[in-house]
C-alpha cells in the first residue's frame, strides 16, 4: 500500500518535479492521512487554486482518505521527541504509514529515503 504526504500530492497537482511518478502510482491503492488531506486542501486554498476539482481528481483516481486514530496521534507524539523538526502532519503522515504498514511517498528531502519512506524525485 501507498500513503502519500501531502507534498507528494501537491507536487502532482500543481504539475511539479516528481508528478511523473506519482500519477504513475495513482492507480495503485492508494491513501493520504485525513490531516494531509487537510493540508493540500488549505494550501490549494490559499494560492487560489482549484480546491474541488483537485479533490474530485484525486478522488476519482480512486485515492481514500484514512482517518487520523488516537493510535496515531500518540504516536506522532512520541516521534516528536527524535523528529523534532517534523510538523505534526508530517509526524501524523509518518504515524498512519507506520499503522498501515505503508510505503510513504514523499517529496521532502528531509525525510530521508530509508523504508519506509519513499521520495518522488
Amino acid at each position: 500500500m501507498i500513503l502519500w504526504d501531502s507534498s507528494a500530492l501537491l507536487a502532482f497537482l500543481l504539475d511539479e518535479p516528481g508528478a511523473d511518478a506519482v500519477e504513475d502510482r495513482l492507480s495503485h491503492p492508494t491513501v493520504c492521512s485525513a490531516a494531509n488531506w487537510s493540508e493540500i486542501a488549505q494550501k490549494l486554498i490559499a494560492h487560489q487554486r482549484n480546491w474541488p476539482a483537485a479533490r474530485a481528481l484525486l478522488q476519482g483516481m480512486g485515492l481514500r482518505v484514512e482517518p487520523v486514530t488516537a493510535v496515531d496521534a500518540e504516536h506522532a507524539a512520541v516521534l516528536w521527541s527524535t523528529h523534532r523538526t517534523l510538523s505534526l502532519a508530517d509526524r501524523l503522515c509518518l504515524a498512519t504509514g507506520h499503522r498501515l504498514d505503508a510505503d510513504i511517498w514523499t517529496a521532502d528531502r528531509s525525510w530521508g529515503d530509508e523504508r519506509p519512506v519513499r521520495q518522488i524525485r
